[in-house]
Order: C-alpha cells, then structure tokens, then sequence
C-alpha cells in the first residue's frame, strides 16, 4: 500500500511538471541547488577529515547535525500553506491503518528532493570519522537514527500546524517572517561580535558540549565518543538518539489520530443582529461601501498587515547598519513611504474571484478607485506621519521633519494615483488567503515581475517634484526648502491622486471583465 501511494504521487508530479513548464525549471532548479548543497557538505568533509583533530570533527559533527534536525523542525511552519500531494487527509478515506498512512508520509517525506539531499549529506558526513573505524561503525547506525529524527519531527509539525486552524498559521507566518527580516542585520551584528571574541572555538566547542546531551544533537555525538574510547557516556547518548524518534513517532501517532478522527473546525463567531462593522459607518453608495471594504481588507487581512511590518522594520535595520544618526535612518522613511505606496498595486488581484461580486454591484470605476484609495489612506497616511515624527526625533534633527513628511506624503499620494491605473490595467498572480509568506505564488513570471519594476519606477517619476525638493532640503538643511516639499507634497500628490482616480475608473469600467478573466485564469493556474 505505501508503495502504491509513492508511485501515485510520483505520477502526480510528472503530470505536474508537464503541464508546467515554468514549474519543472523550478523543479529542476531545485534539485541543482540540492546537489550543490551535498556538495558543500562533501568538500568540507574532506577539509576536515584532511586537516582537523578530532575535538574539531566533533565540534563540526555535532553543531552541524543540530542545525540540520533544527531545519527539518522549523521547515514545515516555513512552508505552511504549501499544496502537499500526500498528506493525512488525503490518505484518510482509503482502506489503510494508521501506521500504513504513517509510514506512507514518512517515505514521502524522505523520497522528496530535500530528504533525497539530506539522505546523501547524512551519508557523506560519515566520512567525518574515515581516520576512527570503531568511530565509522557507530556513526551508521547514528546516522540513520539522525534521519529518522529528521523526518519524524517534520511530520509531526506539519500535522501541528495542520490542526491549529488557519488564524494561527498566519500568526505563526507572520512572525518567522519578521525574523527572516531581521536575520540579516542579526547575523551581522553576531558576526562582529565574534570576530572580537578571543577564544571563538572553546565557545564552540562548549555550546557542541551541551547540544550533545540533547534530542538534536545526541546522535551526531555518539561516534566521537566511540573514537575517544568513552563508551559510558556513547551508551547514554545512543539511548537518547533511539529514544527521540521512537517518542517522537508515538506523540506524531497520537496527534494524528486525533487529526484525521476529529479535523479542525472552522471557528465561528456570533455577531449581532445588525452590525455590520465599518459598513454601518461609512458613507453610503459606491465610494463608502468600496471604502469600508478596502479598510477592512487593510485592517484584517494578512497578506495586507504583512506590508506594514516594513513600517517598524525598516528603520530598525538601517539603524542597525549605520545608527539612528546616519542619512539613511532619515531615508529610510522615504523609502517606507515608496514601497506603501505602491502596495495598491495589487488591490484587484487579492479580491481574487470575487472581484466578480464586485463588477456584478454594476459599481463605477472612479467610485471604486476612489473608496479604494480612501481605505488605504486611512491607514497609511497616519503611519507615515507617525514614523516621520519618531525618526526626525530619534535622529536628534526635528528641522527636518517638513522636508520628510513632503517627500512622504508626496510618494503615497502620487502612488495612490499611479496604483488606481495600474491595478484596473493589469492583474498579477498573488498568495491566496491563508498562504504562507514563504510560499512562492503560482504564475508569477518573468514578466509579471518586470511589470513590477516598472509600475515601482513609475512611482518614483510621478513624485519626482516633492521627492527632490525633499531631498535638497535634507541635503541643504534648508528649512525653506522643506516647507515647500510638504506644500507641494500634499498639493501635487492629491492633484496625481485624483487624476488617477478618474483615469483608472475609465479603465476599470473598460477593462473590468478582462481582469476578472485573468485572476480566475491565476486561480486555476
């Protein structure tokens, strides 16, 4: 039965990839990187087999084995959201036991191209202790422990983040988001900090000490304990590497009886009679309903709460590079300001298919334009000022603040114009509710990315006016110059603001079906 199943989603991946041919490169691609990573991996074996000692192989066994088990914990929330061909629910209908449709999700987990790649980097990491051949016979056996752990402990996240409901997966998403923002300023931060340390490698090998008494890291260690004759302290650790999986198994088998008996519920949430939320507030008519939807979207969808992390980030990071008293702490508003502005852009593609609702209300394009560009105002504009404020203060030059908020202002007033025609010209494949961030989105071309670019450029050379002025008068110090940036700021960027209103509601109403066309094309795609 559990090779049927393999051979069904081999199946299912050829017909994918040839219906795909944009999917295959990817495929392909993927494993080309899978090969070089082995690679890596091979080349620093030999390094270290060749010229290091055996505290060294140790230290490298163990904290690169732990990294690897910790990658296979962590990937599945990575990757939530993905389409898998076999999984629980799937296997649930089908005459097959339990253990039949564990055992089935653990060979496809190994017989992927990451648990192909991590297979043969297990295999090759065993040449570490090609000098200790008591070392090299223990080291088979931790190997195959350290891959069963590997998958087990992928399998029984997935089945976790499977069953905790939609909501928390975005939570959970959103927040390894933030630190895959931030890892590169960290990582650069601890880099400088190691090159001052003294004594990098006792650290190591310390830190290799403890994650050798652990689930992680136990069956890395055994083998350098076989070669260094502690065959006391290799028992203990042999122990707890047999006992991680077999735990590990028996908790994933509980979990997933309780998945497949009792799948997640959708939650619900009593509303009262007659409350309508923003809708009983707004105005009435096409704009205020458009209104209330685009501030709603903004306030509670993900995908749309996910570009205002940059609006905290950002500063952080560039703060983090130079200091809060650097020029680009200062320019790193403007910059926020560029990217918001330009996220109107894919406003008609995250309606999805029911933006056929929408055309179906017979609304005009310049009311919806316009209720569109309200909603995203309300609450942009706020939180460009907000940071203008809190960087001007922090940067110790509050005499900048007019010359910021002109340049800002500017930027997300000219992008709301610009936006208002480019998302009633053009759709663009975009993540479904519910996605992943990490995920990548089907149907994104070369072409759609270049589409990007140019509606990102067009941004800039609508708001070239407030924009330089603003930058003179940063550069100058002139005060002058920055009470003429916010003046022409606001005033230029409401009169592109609403020139783009009126002519992205004549291509709205002239081009409405069409996009309605290419988004269901992207849902089927």
């Amino acid at each position: 039965m559990v090779a049927t199943v393999l051979r069904l989603r081999y199946r299912v991946l050829g017909n994918t990839l040839a219906r795909n041919p944009w999917q295959l490169v990817g495929f392909c691609f993927g494993i080309l990187g899978a090969l070089w990573v082995v690679g890596l991996v091979a080349a620093g074996v030999v390094a270290a087999t060749i010229a290091a000692d055996l505290a060294t192989v140790r230290m490298i066994a163990v904290l690169g084995g732990s990294l690897l088990v910790l990658g296979w914990v962590i990937g599945p929330v990575l990757l939530a959201g993905f389409n898998t061909t076999v999984d629980a629910p799937r296997l649930a209908p089908f005459p097959l036991t339990l253990r039949q449709v564990m055992v089935a999700l653990a060979a496809s987990a190994f017989t992927g191209v990451p648990g192909l790649a991590t297979g043969l980097a297990v295999l090759v990491a065993i040449g570490l202790w090609a000098r200790w051949p008591l070392a090299v016979a223990a080291a088979v056996p931790c190997a195959i422990l350290a891959l069963l752990t590997c998958i087990v402990a992928s399998r029984l996240v997935a089945t976790l983040s499977a069953g905790t409901g939609r909501r928390w997966q975005e939570v959970v998403g959103t927040l390894l988001l933030i630190v895959v923002i931030l890892a590169g300023p960290t990582l650069t931060g601890l880099l400088a900090l190691l090159d001052r340390a003294v004594d990098l490698g006792a650290r190591l090998v310390q830190v290799s000490g403890i994650l050798a008494w652990t689930p992680v890291g136990a069956a890395w260690a055994v083998p350098g304990d076989v070669a260094t004759g502690e065959w006391a302290v290799a028992a203990a650790r042999f122990a707890i590497a047999i006992a991680t999986p077999a735990l590990l198994w028996l908790v994933w088998m509980r979990v997933l009886r309780a998945s497949i008996s009792s799948p997640p519920r959708r939650a619900a949430r009593a509303v009262g009679a007659g409350r309508v939320g923003l809708f009983g507030i707004m105005p009435t008519g096409g704009v205020g309903a458009t209104w209330a939807r685009s501030l709603t979207a903004w306030l509670r969808d993900p995908r749309y709460l996910r570009q205002l992390l940059i609006v905290p980030l950002l500063p952080i990071i560039f703060a983090l590079g130079g200091g809060v008293e650097s020029p680009l702490f200062t320019a790193s508003a403007l910059v926020v300001a560029l990217i918001l502005a330009f996220v109107g852009y894919t406003d008609v593609s995250y309606d999805g298919t029911a933006f056929g609702t929408v055309l179906a209300t017979g609304i005009r394009g310049r009311a919806d334009r316009l209720g569109r560009a309200l909603g995203a105002a309300c609450v942009l504009i706020p939180l460009v000022v907000v940071l203008d404020v809190a960087v001007v203060v922090l940067s110790g030059a509050p005499e900048r603040l007019p010359a910021l908020l002109g340049g800002c202002l500017g930027l997300l007033l000219t992008g709301f114009g610009v936006t208002a025609v480019s998302s009633a010209l053009l759709a663009t494949p975009v993540a479904a509710p519910g996605d992943s961030p990490f995920k990548s989105v089907p149907g994104q071309t070369f072409v759609s990315g270049l589409m990007v670019m140019v509606v990102l450029l067009v941004c800039v050379v609508a708001a070239a006016p407030p924009l330089a002025l603003a930058v003179a008068s940063l550069l100058a110090g002139s005060t002058l110059l920055g009470g003429l940036a916010l003046a022409v700021g606001i005033g230029y960027g409401l009169a592109i603001a609403a020139v783009g209103v009126i002519v992205g509601g004549r291509v709205f109403d002239r081009r409405g079906p069409e996009l309605l066309m290419t988004i269901k094309n992207f849902a089927t795609s």
